[in-house]
C-alpha cells in the first residue's frame, strides 16, 4: 500500500503545470507562460564552465565557497546599497531553496506570513510545507498593483504575524514598489517587530523605475533578509544558483535547514556564478533591453485586443483584465485560449484570489512569437 502524507495530498494542484505540459507536447502551441528567461546563459559564462567542470565533482562548503560569498558582498555593496559581510550570505540552490530554508528558521505552526494578492505563485506551498499560515494582502489594479502600507495594517495579526514576504518587481503584475512605499512598510515591519523578506529576483529587470533593496534602508539591517538569483539577471535558470543575505544570527539558524536539504550548493554552478558577477553589466542590460522591446510592443497590442494592461514596471510579465471581453473566468478563458487559438498563458487565479478576471503573460518570448500569439487572440476574440 502507498500512503502519502496529507501534508503533500493538500499542496494546490497548479493549473500553469498542465497547461505548460500541453504547450510543451503541442509544436503548435505558442507559448506566454514560462517564467524563465529565453535568452541562452551568456557565452563566457558556458566557456568557464566548460574549462573547469573537471574541477568541480566534489561537494563545496554548506553555505557556499568563500570567494563567491565574498563577490557577493561586493555585488550587494555596490549595486544595492546594503552593507554585507561575506560570513552573512548563504549560496543556496535557487532563490526558492533560500526562501524555503528562511521559512523553517522562522515560522512555527499557526504563525503568519503575510503575501502579495495577486503574488508568486511559489509561495503558498512552501508556506503551506512549513505550517504556517499565508494570508494575502490585496494588491489592486486601481493603485496598479502596489501594495498598500494601509493592506499590510489590516492583515497583521499582532501575535501570529511574523513575516512579511515580498516581491519587487513582481511577478506576475510587474510592480516595483517606489521608495516612499517601501519606507512606509519598512515602518510597519520596525512597529510590529516583522522580518520583511524580500524576494529580488527580478531586480535587473526595471524599466522606468529605480530598484531598491530594503535592506538598504535606514534601521533595517536586523530585519530584512534578502533573496536574489542568477536565474533572471544572466539566464542560468538550470544551473539553480541564488543567495540570501541577512542578519548574522538569522544566517547562523538558516544555515542548518539549508544544509540539510542540499548539504551544498551545486559546485559547478558557483564557480559559473562567480564568473558571472566578473562580466560587464552589457550582458544584463542588453537581455533588458530586448525584454522593454518586447514589453513596449505587447502592453499596446493587448489593450487593442480588450484586454486592460497597465504596462509593468519591471519583470517581464503583462497581468491583463478579462472581465470587459469575456463573463469565463481566468481558468477557462486561458483554457480556451489553449484548445481554440493554441496560445498558453497563466489564469490570473493561480495567483491568488484577487488575481481573478486576468491572465499572465509572458514576454520572455522572441518577438515573433509574441506578435503571433496577439494574432491568434485576436482571431480568437473575433
Amino acid at each position: 500500500m502507498t500512503h502519502i502524507s496529507e501534508r503533500d495530498l493538500q499542496l494546490p494542484d497548479a493549473v500553469i503545470g498542465k497547461l505548460l505540459r500541453i504547450a510543451a507536447e503541442d509544436k503548435n502551441i505558442v507559448s506566454l507562460g514560462p517564467g524563465e528567461p529565453d535568452f541562452i546563459t551568456p557565452k563566457p559564462i558556458l566557456d568557464y564552465g566548460k574549462k573547469i567542470i573537471g574541477k568541480t565533482t566534489h561537494y563545496s562548503a554548506p553555505n557556499g565557497k568563500v570567494e563567491l560569498r565574498e563577490a557577493i558582498a561586493q555585488k550587494l555593496k555596490k549595486e544595492n546599497k546594503i552593507n554585507a559581510d561575506a560570513d552573512d550570505i548563504i549560496v543556496t540552490t535557487g532563490s526558492q531553496e533560500g526562501i524555503f530554508a528562511a521559512l523553517l528558521s522562522t515560522i512555527d505552526p499557526t504563525e503568519q506570513i503575510l503575501i502579495q494578492d495577486p503574488g508568486y505563485l511559489g509561495y503558498i506551498p512552501i508556506i503551506d510545507l512549513v505550517e504556517g499560515v499565508p494570508i494575502g494582502v490585496p494588491c489592486m489594479e486601481e493603485n496598479n498593483f502596489e501594495l498598500q502600507p494601509e493592506a499590510i495594517n489590516a492583515a497583521i495579526d499582532k501575535k501570529k504575524t511574523k513575516v512579511l514576504l515580498i516581491n519587487t518587481p513582481e511577478n506576475p503584475t510587474g510592480n516595483v514598489l517606489s521608495k516612499k512605499t517601501m519606507e512606509a512598510i519598512a515602518a510597519i515591519a520596525l512597529e510590529h517587530d516583522l522580518y520583511i523578506f524580500s524576494d529580488e529576483a527580478y531586480e535587473d529587470l526595471v524599466y522606468d523605475k529605480k530598484h531598491i533593496s530594503f535592506g538598504s534602508l535606514n534601521g533595517m539591517q536586523d530585519h530584512v533578509v534578502t533573496f536574489h538569483t542568477f536565474s533572471k539577471s544572466y539566464a542560468m535558470a538550470g544551473f539553480r544558483m541564488g543567495y540570501m543575505h541577512g542578519p548574522s544570527e538569522f544566517i547562523k539558524a538558516a544555515s542548518m535547514p539549508h544544509h540539510y536539504m542540499t548539504l551544498s550548493p551545486p559546485h559547478l554552478s558557483q564557480w559559473m556564478a562567480l564568473k558571472a558577477l566578473s562580466l560587464p553589466k552589457r550582458y544584463r542590460d542588453d537581455m533588458k533591453n530586448e525584454y522593454d522591446r518586447r514589453r513596449r510592443y505587447i502592453v499596446p497590442r493587448l489593450n487593442e485586443l480588450g484586454l486592460r494592461t497597465h504596462m509593468p514596471d519591471g519583470a517581464f510579465y503583462t497581468f491583463s483584465q478579462i472581465t470587459d471581453i469575456t463573463q469565463k473566468n481566468s481558468c477557462d478563458f486561458a483554457k480556451d485560449l489553449l484548445n481554440k487559438a493554441k496560445v498558453a498563458v497563466v489564469p490570473g487565479s493561480e495567483f491568488g484570489k484577487h488575481g481573478e478576471g486576468f491572465i499572465r503573460c509572458s514576454y520572455a518570448a522572441k518577438l515573433p512569437l509574441i506578435k503571433e500569439a496577439m494574432e491568434r487572440i485576436e482571431n480568437y476574440l473575433k
